[in-house]
């Protein structure tokens, strides 16, 4: 009997419900499905392809590119022959694919078009492992080394079938399936094995904690499926649930696909959920008269009606039908705005949100399940669940799952979710996995009901010149609560007093000028308009905080942080050592004298 894993599932699926839709991409300015029957054939014959090429089990191959079919299939036609896929971020640098590339010592990479093959050829001297490209769907390269994927796939045709199911059956639930490069917050990135069984207890985990997913389910696939936390939402829930998955045109083109597709899941990163707030509030800001006062009197009901249902406690009638008018008025026409009318589940993690926004969300009736889940633990740990919900926590346990805090608050996990080691690592994989249990590097707390909160990490916590011990992200994420607000990083370690550096929202700002009428120099972060409103943001987060959290000063800085410019992981994380490292002068000028 083969064992338990996504590929099987998948290939079960397609025995079952042939028809049933499996994904839908954009062709010719309209949406496409794939039943599941088409996407198991299509998996089976890349299988066959890779085995043509060379791929044997437990190697790898790596995969350069936005969201797209081609990249879910080649995924998973590795892992079906026993190898291990490695995704690379669309934003890397040719230095930064190489060494993916070259650490995986991969032999087949598969890119999305010409400016990412563009990054292997640059770097293909330094590639000994590499024999083979190919491209996906609409790319052609002259190079003898570049195969289209039409040619890729007909590789595979003097493969027997028997030889890839003979792969695929002989999988074993501790076989590494998959390699997550971390993003590199600290250094080079750590190759993280996932095995079919890791990939396979968080599937059916994910699908169960967030509220039960089934068939009829929706979702956009849209951040890196570099992450681990795509792949569960892309490839691996929705093939143990019998959903469907959007892949969304490209990023600029999310706003408007979400508002075709109108998802029943959608799972976001802080920064998005930051930006739908934002733009939300800028339009309630704009509102005047009898549309204000409706707009207030609907946030109220909303907030009453959202702090019952997150304890599951009882709705009153009266409080219902209100609830009910103001959904007509106000809750359907923003939802629809944002294409979350049909949202059922949404779910928020990869960095703090701040308290403010997820309550916002919840009192215009999307509830925000605010989760916590590391590469190293397939992505998933906590969450908070529907009706049963604690804002500023990261939620509870998913069953099998097990947290404890060790003494110097350190979360400490284990769990079937729990990774293998780092690849080609044992040094790491010996710190990281230690008495039976993963040490996450990150500080938390766990109260009474088992509700967990994140308090920071620990290469991150700020050590005064005082000897004080601060948590910089739950300050960070207060601050960015202001519109005006883009990213803040506070800086402290070793001086007297905390300080901060601030990127502004070039949409809030320009509405901030408006709205007050300002001139053109108020362009500069330096107007004094400007620097008064950050300030009042700075005093109103000081208030809430002990007097060592403070922070004393601020510099506004010309421009965002970006992934481009290297300030920013490609899951919108902070580099802070690169940070630290540019704008050295900046910090320096907040401690001068």
């Amino acid at each position: 009997m083969p064992a338990d894993t996504i590929l099987k599932r998948l290939f079960d699926r397609a025995a079952s419900h042939p028809t049933a839709p499996a994904y839908c991409a954009k062709r010719g300015g309209v949406w496409v499905p794939t039943g599941y029957g088409a996407y198991a054939d299509h998996v089976r014959r890349a299988g066959k392809a890779l085995i043509a090429l060379g791929c044997q089990p437990g190697g790898t191959v790596s995969i350069l590119g936005y969201n797209r079919p081609e990249w879910v299939v080649f995924d998973l036609a590795c892992m079906a022959i026993g190898g291990a896929p490695a995704g690379i971020y669309t934003t890397s640098s040719p230095s930064e694919a190489r060494y993916i590339i070259h650490h995986a010592e991969s032999p087949v990479v598969l890119v999305e078009n010409a400016a990412q093959w563009e990054k292997v050829r640059k770097e293909r001297a330094n590639l000994p492992h590499l024999r083979w490209v190919v491209t996906m769907e609409g790319t052609t390269i002259d190079d003898p080394m570049v195969l289209t994927w039409e040619q890729f796939l007909s590789k595979g045709s003097a493969v027997p079938d028997a030889d890839f199911f003979a792969r695929m059956h002989a999988l074993e639930p501790g076989n590494m399936a998959t390699l997550i490069y971390t993003s590199g917050t600290t250094g080079p990135p750590k190759g993280v094995m996932l095995s079919h069984e890791n990939l396979a207890w968080t599937a059916t985990t994910a699908a169960r904690e967030a509220g039960s997913i089934h068939p009829g389910d929706c979702n956009l696939s849209y951040l890196p499926l570099s992450h681990i936390a795509e792949q569960i939402v892309t490839i691996h829930g929705p093939i143990t649930a019998g959903s469907t998955v959007y892949y969304a045109e490209s990023l600029d083109k999310v706003p408007a696909n979400l508002r075709e597709v109108r998802p029943t899941i959608f799972f976001g990163v802080p920064r998005i959920w930051e930006k739908f707030h934002a733009g939300i509030t800028a339009k309630l800001g704009e509102a005047t008269g009898t549309k204000k006062r409706i707009a207030d009197w609907a946030l109220r009901v909303g907030s009453r009606v959202n702090d019952l249902r997150m304890r599951s406690a009882r709705v009153p009638r009266r409080l219902a039908l209100q609830h009910r008018l103001a959904d007509r008025l106000v809750f359907s026409k923003m939802k629809a705005a944002l294409g979350l009318d049909r949202a059922r589940i949404c779910v928020t993690g990869a960095a703090p949100l701040a308290k403010e926004v997820i309550e916002f969300f919840g009192s215009i009736d999307v509830m925000l399940l605010e989760g916590y889940g590391l590469s190293e633990t397939a992505g998933t740990g906590t969450l908070n669940h529907p009706g049963a919900v604690r804002i500023g926590t990261v939620g509870t346990c998913a069953r099998g799952f097990e947290l404890k805090i060790a003494g110097d608050g350190e979360i400490l996990v284990r769990g079937r979710n729990v990774f293998l080691g780092y690849y080609k690592d044992p040094t790491a994989t010996a710190e990281a996995l230690a008495d039976g249990f993963l040490h996450t590097g990150d500080l938390g707390s766990l109260d009474a009901k088992g509700f967990v909160s994140i308090t920071g990490r620990k290469k991150e916590i700020i050590i005064t010149a005082g000897g004080k011990n601060v948590a910089p992200t739950n300050i960070e994420a207060a601050l960015k609560n202001h519109p005006l607000v883009s990213e803040a990083i506070v800086i402290g370690d070793r001086r007297k007093y905390l300080t901060v550096l601030i990127t502004l929202d070039g949409e809030a700002a320009v509405r901030f000028r408006g709205e007050r009428a300002l001139n053109d120099d108020a362009a500069h972060p330096d107007h004094p308009a400007i620097l008064a409103e950050v300030q009042r943001a700075l005093d109103a987060v000081n208030g809430d905080l002990a007097h060592v959290e403070q922070v004393k000063k601020f510099r506004i800085l010309n421009a965002p942080f970006s992934i481009e410019t290297g300030e920013l992981t490609p899951t919108l994380k902070l580099k802070r050592s690169v940070v630290a490292s540019k704008f050295a002068d900046e910090i320096e000028s907040m401690y001068g004298g």
